[in-house]
């Protein structure tokens, strides 16, 4: 049980509400996370649960919007410091894999929200994550080809997919192993890798 302190102020207690789900979703499938179980891992009632989100789902939404915010934020800082746009690339590609070291339930609720059955405002908005992320991609890649930095005949709208695919790839790859430290080893590789790809050519 959480050593949370029981009286919280209402943003305070939805930040832990997130933080607790989160951390759940490291240990388990985020499907299978109940309001009891996460209740119960903040120390509260369900019902003092619910005096602060209406449905389970409410709490799905901040969680979402959690990550969206605080994801977008870090690839924004990771580009502003570099030299040029492949620098811009890797820094964002190396804070991106920091941050899902970091919050290991995170991949997995992303993964859980994008297949879940009809249209729901957690599944939208993990979309429109993607959908911001993909864009600032898609203008690095760009400037990168202006610059003559990336090769001149490169789709960066599949470059960007590429991209998000090989974090993507890199975090089910180290869910299954079950060790998160696979993802910091293998990140460098793999953007090596990708950087030959969309290189300019000699």
């Amino acid at each position: 049980m959480s050593g949370r302190p029981k009286y919280l102020p209402a943003d305070e207690r939805r930040a832990a509400t997130v933080e607790a789900v989160i951390d759940l979703a490291a240990e388990q499938n985020p499907s299978d996370i109940t309001t009891a179980a996460i209740a119960q891992r903040m120390g509260l009632t369900q019902g003092a649960l619910f005096r602060h989100f209406s449905t389970k789902d409410a709490i799905l939404q901040a969680v979402m919007a959690w990550v969206t915010q605080r994801l977008l934020a870090r690839v924004d800082k990771a580009a502003e410091g570099a030299a040029s746009p492949l620098a811009a690339l890797e820094a964002i590609f190396m804070a991106h894999v920091d941050f899902v070291s970091q919050h290991p339930g995170v991949p997995r609720m992303l993964f859980g929200e994008l297949q879940r059955p009809g249209e729901t405002r957690p599944k939208q908005t993990v979309q429109t994550l993607v959908h911001h992320y993909r864009e600032r991609l898609q203008r690095l890649l760009e400037e990168g080809k202006s610059q003559g930095e990336l090769d001149p005949e490169l789709d960066a709208e599949a470059a960007a997919i590429l991209f998000i695919g090989a974090i993507q790839g890199l975090a089910m790859q180290s869910l299954l192993a079950g060790d998160l430290a696979h993802i910091r080893r293998d990140a460098a590789g793999a953007f090596s890798i990708y950087r030959r790809g969309i290189g300019a050519r000699p």
